[in-house]
């Protein structure tokens, strides 16, 4: 499955404007509900074809990829966790026909960015919730949210709920004005809302979070960030080629460090494809015990981890080979977006988080 042209074409031509107004992209957003790629993952599409999806949107606007992933790893936890029970299944029919947007609330103000722990609770059937970030929180229809059960519960007792944009209060705490990524418009927010009984996920959060969220949400963000790096390489190649034109002789350094970064991108794209391919068999065979495993855990840390990192690199490789040309804003060959873009990898979950993690669990790990 491909990306559409239309939906290409409307990403492209608005990625400088949601770049630099940190505006919500709008038209790109729309013509993926007018294409019906909301419901994609519902509708019998692999996370590996989504995932792809998520690589082309990323090269043609990273904000709206990484809104598009964002999304899809909601709709993973819906897929794997929800259907089957009458109220997720209802919300599943409304979110084909509405081409509904979801958007994720687990970051919590207090917590330190451990998503594993909540601090507000379900009291009376109402919630009162403050997220130090909400992405594209004003823009979705509906909420995933995390919070304790009960106000006596353990902070790591989580249950995961569903909002919906009718019912509930965003009351909004500071502004949107980052380095990149800035049209996800992910400022942060107080949500108030009540909450029905039947509009807790069947299971607890932890199982969510551990079998589909984070290894379904570092899969889909690896495929956007690849993209970016595909753009910029494909960025640099016109250069290469350009300077090859005009001054024969002139491009063999150029030539070098394209191999180099292409060679990085095609080592990025094998790891994100070999992780898929494991986590795909993984949910097939119902491998609870694998999708478990520190093994796995480590794995799937890995990935966001190198793949945060490797981009920046192929990006200041390819920005090595334009010079000027990729450091001006006003050029064909200009890699400044694509990198502000990509250091924002590095501090979604950041990483030092996640190598601490993967460290414990090496420690108690038998192999390697």
């Amino acid at each position: 499955m491909s990306l559409p042209e239309v939906i290409r074409t409307t990403a492209q031509a608005h990625a400088e404007a949601v770049d630099r107004d940190a505006r919500f992209p709008i038209e790109a957003v729309t013509a993926l509900k007018d294409a019906r790629l909301l419901s994609a993952l519902l509708d019998g599409q692999s996370l590996t074809e989504v995932v792809a999806l998520c690589g082309e949107l990323g090269r043609c606007c990273a904000a709206t990829g990484m809104i598009y992933a964002m999304h899809q790893s909601q709709v993973a936890c819906l897929v794997r966790h929800g259907l089957g029970h009458p109220t997720w299944d209802t919300f599943a029919d409304e979110l084909r026909e509405k081409q509904l947007l979801i958007a994720s609330i687990t970051s919590e103000v207090g917590v330190g960015g451990d998503i594993r722990t909540s601090l507000c609770a379900l009291e009376n059937g109402q919630i009162t919730k403050k997220a130090t970030t909400l992405s594209y929180g004003a823009h979705a229809d509906a909420y995933f949210l995390t919070c304790r059960r009960q106000p006596d519960a353990p902070e790591n007792d989580q249950a995961l709920v569903l909002l919906r944009r009718d019912e509930a209060n965003l009351e909004q705490a500071g502004n949107w004005d980052t380095l990149g990524m800035r049209g996800t418009c992910s400022p942060g927010f107080t949500v108030t809302s009540p909450v029905a009984e039947s509009a807790l996920f069947p299971v607890g959060f932890g199982e969510i979070c551990s079998q589909t969220m984070a290894p379904a949400s570092h899969l889909l963000w690896a495929g956007v960030w690849l993209g970016i790096a595909a753009d910029a390489v494909t960025r640099a190649r016109a250069y290469v080629r350009s300077r090859a034109k005009n001054a024969p002789g002139a491009a063999s350094t150029g030539e070098l460090r394209l191999a180099e970064a292409m060679s990085q991108l095609q080592l990025g794209r094998a790891n994100l494809a070999e992780c898929l391919r494991s986590y795909e068999a993984l949910c097939a065979a119902s491998d609870t015990r694998g999708l478990l495993s520190f093994e796995w855990a480590i794995r799937i840390n890995n990935l966001k981890t190198s793949t945060s990192e490797l981009i920046v690199s192929i990006i200041q490789q390819c920005l090595a080979i334009t010079g000027i040309q990729g450091y001006r804003n006003d050029s064909p060959y200009s890699l400044g977006r694509h990198l502000r873009d990509a250091l924002s990898a590095a501090v979604m979950i950041g990483n030092e988080r996640l190598h601490a993690v993967s460290g414990s669990l090496l420690l108690m790990q038998k192999g390697i």
